[in-house]
Protein backbone atom coordinates (compact mmCIF):
# COMPACT_ATOMS: atom_id res chain seq x y z
CA UNK A 1 0.00 0.00 0.00
CA UNK A 2 3.07 2.36 0.67
CA UNK A 3 5.72 1.51 -2.01
CA UNK A 4 7.55 4.64 -1.00
CA UNK A 5 7.75 4.09 2.74
CA UNK A 6 10.73 3.94 4.69
CA UNK A 7 9.98 0.58 6.16
CA UNK A 8 9.71 -0.93 2.37
CA UNK A 9 12.84 0.50 1.55
CA UNK A 10 14.30 -1.24 5.23
CA UNK A 11 12.93 -4.22 4.55
CA UNK A 12 14.35 -4.33 1.04
CA UNK A 13 18.16 -3.90 2.22
CA UNK A 14 17.29 -6.17 4.64
CA UNK A 15 16.36 -8.87 1.98
CA UNK A 16 19.14 -8.07 -0.27
CA UNK A 17 22.06 -8.08 2.30
CA UNK A 18 20.47 -11.80 3.65
CA UNK A 19 20.63 -12.95 -0.07
CA UNK A 20 24.09 -11.70 -0.47
CA UNK A 21 25.31 -13.19 2.78
CA UNK A 22 23.44 -16.76 1.66
CA UNK A 23 25.00 -16.44 -1.39
CA UNK A 24 28.61 -15.88 -0.25
CA UNK A 25 28.35 -18.36 2.75
CA UNK A 26 28.83 -22.68 2.43
CA UNK A 27 25.20 -23.13 3.12
CA UNK A 28 23.32 -25.08 0.30
CA UNK A 29 20.35 -23.64 -1.15
CA UNK A 30 17.84 -24.70 -3.81
CA UNK A 31 19.65 -22.78 -6.35
CA UNK A 32 22.93 -24.41 -5.48
CA UNK A 33 24.52 -27.59 -4.75
CA UNK A 34 26.91 -29.81 -3.23
CA UNK A 35 29.74 -30.79 -5.43
CA UNK A 36 32.80 -32.96 -4.64
CA UNK A 37 36.20 -31.90 -6.06
CA UNK A 38 37.52 -34.60 -8.46
CA UNK A 39 41.31 -34.99 -9.02
CA UNK A 40 42.36 -32.87 -11.95
CA UNK A 41 39.38 -30.21 -11.03
CA UNK A 42 40.34 -26.20 -11.30
CA UNK A 43 38.12 -23.78 -9.70
CA UNK A 44 38.03 -22.72 -13.64
CA UNK A 45 36.95 -26.03 -14.49
CA UNK A 46 34.60 -26.34 -11.86
CA UNK A 47 33.06 -22.83 -12.66
CA UNK A 48 32.37 -23.65 -16.15
CA UNK A 49 30.94 -26.50 -15.55
CA UNK A 50 28.22 -25.20 -13.84
CA UNK A 51 28.33 -21.39 -15.47
CA UNK A 52 29.35 -19.50 -12.53
CA UNK A 53 32.23 -17.81 -11.53
CA UNK A 54 35.65 -19.20 -9.90
CA UNK A 55 35.54 -16.48 -7.92
CA UNK A 56 32.21 -16.96 -6.82
CA UNK A 57 33.15 -20.75 -5.62
CA UNK A 58 36.06 -19.59 -3.76
CA UNK A 59 34.01 -16.67 -1.93
CA UNK A 60 31.10 -19.02 -0.77
CA UNK A 61 33.60 -21.80 0.24
CA UNK A 62 36.30 -19.56 1.97
CA UNK A 63 39.26 -20.86 -0.60
CA UNK A 64 42.03 -18.27 -1.12
CA UNK A 65 44.35 -19.25 -3.54
CA UNK A 66 43.46 -21.48 -6.41
CA UNK A 67 44.57 -24.65 -4.63
CA UNK A 68 41.65 -26.81 -4.12
CA UNK A 69 41.86 -30.62 -2.68
CA UNK A 70 40.36 -33.79 -3.87
CA UNK A 71 37.70 -35.41 -1.72
CA UNK A 72 36.26 -32.00 -0.38
CA UNK A 73 32.74 -30.85 -0.96
CA UNK A 74 32.26 -27.29 -1.78
CA UNK A 75 28.97 -25.14 -2.88
CA UNK A 76 28.85 -24.88 -6.09
CA UNK A 77 25.70 -22.20 -7.19
CA UNK A 78 23.79 -23.77 -10.35
CA UNK A 79 21.18 -21.44 -11.00
CA UNK A 80 21.85 -18.60 -13.92
CA UNK A 81 22.10 -14.88 -12.96
CA UNK A 82 20.65 -12.27 -15.02
CA UNK A 83 20.70 -8.52 -14.85
CA UNK A 84 18.14 -6.09 -15.47
CA UNK A 85 18.87 -2.44 -15.29
CA UNK A 86 15.65 0.48 -15.36
CA UNK A 87 16.96 3.98 -16.97
CA UNK A 88 14.39 5.70 -15.69
CA UNK A 89 14.66 4.58 -11.75
CA UNK A 90 18.43 4.15 -12.16
CA UNK A 91 17.97 0.79 -10.46
CA UNK A 92 20.29 -2.28 -11.72
CA UNK A 93 18.56 -5.58 -9.95
CA UNK A 94 20.31 -8.90 -9.91
CA UNK A 95 18.02 -11.82 -10.45
CA UNK A 96 18.54 -15.28 -10.34
CA UNK A 97 16.23 -17.73 -12.44
CA UNK A 98 13.80 -14.63 -11.76
CA UNK A 99 14.39 -14.26 -8.59
CA UNK A 100 15.50 -10.69 -7.09
CA UNK A 101 18.72 -11.47 -5.37
CA UNK A 102 19.81 -7.51 -4.85
CA UNK A 103 18.91 -4.48 -5.98
CA UNK A 104 21.63 -1.38 -6.78
CA UNK A 105 21.23 2.57 -7.40
CA UNK A 106 23.49 3.07 -10.58
CA UNK A 107 23.92 5.82 -12.66
CA UNK A 108 22.89 5.64 -16.74
CA UNK A 109 23.87 7.89 -19.80
CA UNK A 110 22.59 11.45 -19.81
CA UNK A 111 20.68 12.34 -22.88
CA UNK A 112 19.51 8.50 -23.11
CA UNK A 113 22.55 7.25 -23.87
CA UNK A 114 22.08 4.08 -22.75
CA UNK A 115 21.15 2.10 -25.17
CA UNK A 116 18.30 -0.28 -24.33
CA UNK A 117 17.66 -3.96 -25.59
CA UNK A 118 19.23 -6.96 -24.58
CA UNK A 119 23.03 -8.02 -24.37
CA UNK A 120 25.33 -10.24 -22.96
CA UNK A 121 28.61 -9.86 -20.87
CA UNK A 122 31.74 -10.74 -22.77
CA UNK A 123 34.42 -9.07 -20.61
CA UNK A 124 35.38 -8.66 -17.20
CA UNK A 125 37.97 -6.51 -16.06
CA UNK A 126 39.69 -5.82 -13.00
CA UNK A 127 41.52 -2.79 -12.47
CA UNK A 128 40.66 -1.40 -15.95
CA UNK A 129 42.38 0.71 -18.12
CA UNK A 130 40.69 3.55 -19.43
CA UNK A 131 41.10 4.30 -23.09
CA UNK A 132 39.78 7.49 -24.07
CA UNK A 133 39.74 9.88 -26.71
CA UNK A 134 43.81 10.72 -27.29
CA UNK A 135 44.31 9.39 -24.08
CA UNK A 136 45.68 6.08 -21.54
CA UNK A 137 44.32 6.56 -18.25
CA UNK A 138 45.68 4.00 -16.13
CA UNK A 139 44.12 2.02 -13.06
CA UNK A 140 43.99 4.17 -9.73
CA UNK A 141 44.56 7.08 -11.48
CA UNK A 142 41.57 9.48 -10.14
CA UNK A 143 41.06 10.50 -13.43
CA UNK A 144 39.82 7.08 -14.86
CA UNK A 145 36.13 7.13 -14.58
CA UNK A 146 35.53 3.22 -15.14
CA UNK A 147 36.70 2.61 -11.35
CA UNK A 148 37.85 -0.79 -9.97
CA UNK A 149 35.58 -3.06 -12.48
CA UNK A 150 34.58 -3.24 -16.09
CA UNK A 151 32.30 -5.81 -17.31
CA UNK A 152 31.47 -5.14 -21.52
CA UNK A 153 28.70 -5.83 -23.18
CA UNK A 154 28.57 -7.52 -26.82
CA UNK A 155 27.93 -4.01 -28.08
CA UNK A 156 31.73 -2.18 -28.05
CA UNK A 157 31.88 0.71 -25.71
CA UNK A 158 29.80 -0.06 -23.80
CA UNK A 159 29.11 -2.00 -20.44
CA UNK A 160 29.00 -1.73 -16.23
CA UNK A 161 31.66 -0.54 -14.58
CA UNK A 162 32.91 1.23 -11.09
CA UNK A 163 33.04 4.83 -10.58
CA UNK A 164 35.42 7.69 -9.26
CA UNK A 165 32.10 10.03 -8.53
CA UNK A 166 29.92 7.88 -6.30
CA UNK A 167 27.73 11.26 -5.32
CA UNK A 168 27.03 11.34 -9.14
CA UNK A 169 25.08 7.72 -8.62
CA UNK A 170 21.18 7.64 -9.22
CA UNK A 171 21.64 10.11 -11.85
CA UNK A 172 21.38 10.29 -15.83
CA UNK A 173 25.42 11.28 -15.89
CA UNK A 174 27.17 8.61 -18.22
CA UNK A 175 28.55 8.94 -21.66
CA UNK A 176 25.96 5.63 -22.28
CA UNK A 177 27.70 3.01 -19.53
CA UNK A 178 26.22 1.45 -16.64
CA UNK A 179 28.40 2.72 -13.49
CA UNK A 180 28.33 1.65 -9.83
CA UNK A 181 29.99 2.00 -6.39
CA UNK A 182 33.24 0.81 -6.64
CA UNK A 183 32.31 -1.75 -3.43
CA UNK A 184 28.85 -2.98 -5.45
CA UNK A 185 30.71 -3.37 -8.71
CA UNK A 186 33.19 -5.46 -7.15
CA UNK A 187 30.22 -7.74 -5.68
CA UNK A 188 28.61 -8.01 -8.77
CA UNK A 189 32.17 -9.01 -10.80
CA UNK A 190 32.07 -12.14 -8.30
CA UNK A 191 28.83 -13.11 -8.80
CA UNK A 192 27.88 -13.04 -12.58
CA UNK A 193 29.78 -15.05 -15.36
CA UNK A 194 30.79 -14.36 -18.97
CA UNK A 195 27.81 -15.31 -20.96
CA UNK A 196 25.19 -13.35 -18.58
CA UNK A 197 22.08 -11.38 -20.20
CA UNK A 198 21.93 -8.11 -19.46
CA UNK A 199 18.11 -6.35 -20.18
CA UNK A 200 18.36 -2.22 -20.37
CA UNK A 201 14.66 -0.63 -20.51
CA UNK A 202 13.82 2.70 -20.52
Amino acid sequence: DFPESKDVLNWQKKVDDLNIRLLFSPTITPKSTSYEIKPGDTLNKIAKQFKTTADLISKSNNISGSTIVPGRKIKVWNAPFSIFVDKSQNVLTLKSDDEIIKTYVVSTGKNNSTPVGTFKITTKLPNPTWFKAGAVVPSGSPENVLGTRWMGFNLASYGIHGTTAPEFLGQQVTEGCVRMSNAEVEELYIIIPLGTEVTIVD
